[in-house]
């Protein structure tokens, strides 16, 4: 099974300085490397005069990247991926901003500088923890389909689609410990009649 983690419940931005220099960190949740790519190039835009845009995000639990942007190798995005990793974070991008004050800072100096950008944006961020889910198909008789569409938007389980053809299909995001309630709650709605199965590992919001 896999592992909870948290993620970022909406986008957000921190200012921090260290001397003289400002770094700008702006922060949101992704679902996949292209959706961050896209806001790193948005920030990129926005900040096209800034003296560096360096750049991490991680995605599931195997994408980690980060990008110095011309800073010194190793001294702002992997210090910013070990910030969002060592708090626990994933399916989240950062983009920090510097505007240079007119004091070298040093290698070590730029580490901290970054990871704390980081750190204590995420200490003003509304998290949301994502726990493993199993995507659930359920099909069923067209003669079935409201009764079954009705209970399951009035339940705790979250529809992700519905499809319909010769029967009408249901793709339901279950907890992965409520797969077994979930399937003996479908049986008696549907008196035995649908057909269940139980598809990929994804992950959910915490109830």
């Amino acid at each position: 099974m896999s592992s909870s983690y948290l993620t970022l419940k909406t986008a957000i931005e921190h200012e921090t300085e260290a001397r003289r220099s400002r770094f700008v960190c702006a922060m949101a949740p992704v679902s996949g490397v292209e959706e961050a790519q896209e806001f790193i190039a948005g920030r990129r835009r926005t900040h096209a005069a800034a003296t560096h845009n360096c750049t991490a995000y991680v995605i599931g639990q195997r994408v980690q990247k980060g990008d110095d942007d011309g800073e010194p190798g190793g001294t702002a995005g992997t210090p910013m991926v070990q910030a969002l990793v060592g708090r626990g974070f994933s399916d989240v991008v950062a983009v920090v901003t510097r505007y240079f004050g007119g004091v070298l800072l040093g290698a070590g100096g730029l580490v901290r500088a970054y990871g704390s950008a980081v750190t204590e944006t995420l200490d003003r961020a509304e998290a949301v923890r994502m726990v493993p889910a199993r995507l659930v198909r359920v099909s069923v008789a067209h003669d079935q389909a409201g009764r079954v569409e009705n209970g399951l938007r009035a339940s705790r389980y979250a529809v992700r689609e519905v499809a319909y053809g010769a029967a009408v299909e249901f793709a339901v995001a279950v907890g992965e410990d409520e797969v077994p309630a979930f399937t003996a709650w479908l049986a008696t709605l549907t008196a035995g009649r649908a057909r269940v199965e139980t598809g990929e590992g994804i992950h959910v919001p915490s109830p």
